[in-house]
């Protein structure tokens, strides 16, 4: 809705000379007698004119509507800038539960490609589980290439633990002995007994196999 300095076509600091020229300026043009053919729209213009002018051409009314108008535009902007931040407020609600949603079916679908991928099924089985979920295609293919790269790693560090921690085979085992040397001249007395504690123990060989065995599985370090 237009304000009374508005419909007379002047700023609101406009002075009585300025009021009174825009007036007559507002009234020849909405006069009924020269808007032929359009009296009806003239004359309700050309009135509100009239009443505009009454208004700012007084002094003392045209303090009054100014702190009427200036209350108003208060409340206004105050209830303006309240249903702006009650429309951010929800936005932001919206956005954090849309986040939360997605995040939450993002671990599902991790949790699931990772299920298939423990059973030991390639990438494009995972792909068609969580398309089959109503996966989205791109949040699938993500998740089904992450997965399957990361189970086809974590597979080969265990290959990779389970060889290291297997008896080396490759080491030549010393020449048996064929009779010929100077074993029976050598001294008994120079010979050192066979020294029981520098073998390791057939438990202790087991447990520390078993430990590798089982890092390498759960992708553990110790």
């Amino acid at each position: 809705m237009a304000t009374l300095y508005e419909l007379l076509g002047v700023a609101d600091n406009a002075s009585e000379d300025e009021i009174k020229r825009a007036y007559r300026k507002a009234a020849m043009k909405w006069h009924p007698d020269r808007n032929a053919g359009r009296e009806d729209a003239a004359r309700a213009a050309f009135q509100e004119i009239k009443d505009a002018y009454a208004i700012l051409s007084d002094a003392h009314q045209r303090a009054v509507y100014d702190a009427v108008f200036a209350e108003e535009m208060r409340r206004w902007q105050s209830a303006q800038e309240k249903r702006e931040r009650e429309r951010a407020e929800r936005e932001a609600a919206e956005q954090a539960a849309a986040e939360a949603r997605y995040q939450e079916n993002y671990r599902e679908n991790v949790a699931l490609a990772m299920r298939f991928a423990d059973a030991g099924y390639n990438r494009d089985v995972l792909l068609g589980v969580l398309l089959g979920r109503d996966c989205d295609e791109e949040l699938a293919c993500r998740v089904a290439d992450s997965v399957h790269a990361w189970q086809q790693a974590r597979r080969a560090e265990t290959s990779t633990e389970e060889q290291a921690s297997e008896p080396d085979d490759t080491v030549p085992h010393e020449k048996e002995n064929d009779g010929n040397d100077d074993k029976n001249n050598e001294d008994p007395a120079a010979t050192p007994p066979h020294d029981t504690t520098s073998a390791e123990p057939h438990e202790e060989r087991h447990s520390r196999l078993f430990n590798a065995l089982w890092r390498g599985f759960f992708g553990l370090r110790s």
